[in-house]
């Protein structure tokens, strides 16, 4: 009779161990039922019972996460928003490149200031 209770509270103890690593290693938007700490509350204070009711009703579905969904989301993702400007070929737009060349020639305006006169500060 001693080994079967010792044999059980090893099993015990082995689920609720299992369990404690699942719960704290499980990310917060897949956990079901309840927030994440509140499952890590209940395994820790209930190893028997908290360890079943995490297999049960908290762990993740097995198929896939189960992720809430997030109330700003679009019906869309991104990359398939009606309406979404396609990428295009720098080299093709003019006004990019007018606005790089006028940085440039920008850069080379203060870089030259700042050699003829070398007490002035760089800006910030």
């Amino acid at each position: 009779m001693l080994k079967v209770e010792g044999l059980v509270g090893l099993v015990v103890l082995a689920l609720w161990i299992y369990c404690v690593i699942e719960v704290i290693g499980t990310r917060e938007d897949e956990v079901r039922n309840l927030p994440k700490f509140a499952w890590v509350i209940i395994v820790l204070l209930f190893p028997l019972v908290g360890s079943i009711a995490w297999l049960a009703l908290g762990r993740p579905e097995p198929g896939g996460a189960t992720r809430r969904p997030d109330p700003g989301a679009t019906a869309y993702p991104e990359h398939d928003r009606p309406g979404r400007m396609q990428a295009s070929n720098p080299d093709d737009d003019e006004a990019f490149l007018r606005s790089l060349r006028e940085r440039a020639e920008e850069q080379r305006r203060r870089y030259q200031e700042q050699q003829t006169d070398p007490e002035q500060d760089p800006p910030a």
